[in-house]
């Protein structure tokens, strides 16, 4: 491993004014020179924190000059060490892909069909159409590309009805609607009935562990994780013990932790565990710091209506 001394802080690997994909991935190897650590040691460590860094994955990774996903990026900065800026490594890598992405309308002029690009390196590679065809296909590709791209920018700051059917996986946040500067996040019941954490209502600006990854088990349904770098992994679970009955706990065991159903109602969604006819909302219907959510007979209240943004 490397003399840690001698390297500069994580401060000065920065990906914040990188230009393009290549320069990022130019900061991410820098940042991994700045760790010390090897391929194996990475992934040894996000393991330990709950991740899934494979050294393969990152090798090629680093070898290429394309984007990494959001979850191989999240688990490389936090193995390196880096874990307190892992919000701004995912804002720049979101910022580069939303550039390249407003730019492939321009390049589909010269695409040979109307057919959207399926990656953006097949956005580069299409051959170029004859001199004097039309432009027409290309307008065509153009405006549901910029309509995709729009959702991607913008989905993050609207409650209005429009939203997908099914939500977005991955990291994403969990907001009640009507109090949406507050997440569902890692905290305590306030009887102090239970010692371990449950999930509750806190300003999102002051809660940025765990983070939430939202994947996707088929059929409609989905795991709710929690990722905290000191703690792992844990998922979401509806509670049988009587002092916390029905409040969500984080178990690491998550084979046994509750499956959900995102249910979109009037641009938000209704959360309904699988294996009951009930709805989460939260305790009271309260609206203030430190609620808990809980599961709950459905009712179209309020406070059973949340927002999945990505995040």
């Amino acid at each position: 491993m490397g003399n840690l001394g001698e390297l500069p802080p994580y401060e000065d690997v920065s990906p914040h004014e990188v230009p393009d994909a290549a320069g990022f991935i130019a900061s991410m190897q820098r940042l991994k020179e700045r760790s010390g650590l090897t391929y194996r040691e990475l992934e040894e460590r996000a393991a330990r924190s709950g991740d899934v860094l494979a050294r393969s994955t990152l090798a090629d990774v680093l070898r290429r000059t394309s984007l990494p996903r959001p979850e191989v990026l999240a688990a490389f900065v936090r193995a390196c060490g880096d874990g307190e800026r892992v919000d701004a490594w995912l804002a720049t890598r979101d910022r580069l892909a939303a550039a390249r992405t407003i730019a492939a309308p321009v390049q589909a002029r010269d695409v040979e069909t109307d057919a959207q690009p399926q990656t953006e390196a097949a956005a580069i590679a299409r051959p170029r159409r004859p001199k004097g065809s039309t432009v027409a296909g290309a307008t065509t590709l153009a405006v549901p590309m910029l309509a995709l791209v729009a959702w991607g920018l913008l989905a993050g700051d609207s409650a209005e009805p429009g939203i997908p059917a099914s939500p977005a996986d991955g990291w994403v946040t969990i907001r009640p609607a009507r109090t949406p500067d507050l997440c569902l996040t890692d905290g305590r019941d306030r009887n102090g009935a239970y010692g371990s954490a449950v999930a509750v209502q806190l300003p999102c600006a002051q809660a940025p562990v765990p983070r939430t990854y939202l994947e996707p088990m088929g059929e409609g349904l989905y795991r709710i994780q929690w990722h905290h770098p000191q703690m792992g992994k844990g998922c979401l679970t509806v509670m049988s013990e009587d002092q916390i009955k029905g409040m969500l706990e984080p178990r690491r065991n998550c084979a046994q932790g509750t499956l959900f159903r995102l249910e979109p109602t009037a641009g938000t969604f209704r959360l309904r565990p699988a294996t009951s006819s009930g709805c989460i909302g939260i305790v009271d219907n309260d609206t203030t710091v430190g609620a808990e959510a809980i599961e709950e007979s459905c009712s179209g209240a309020a406070d059973q209506r949340f927002l999945v943004r990505a995040g």
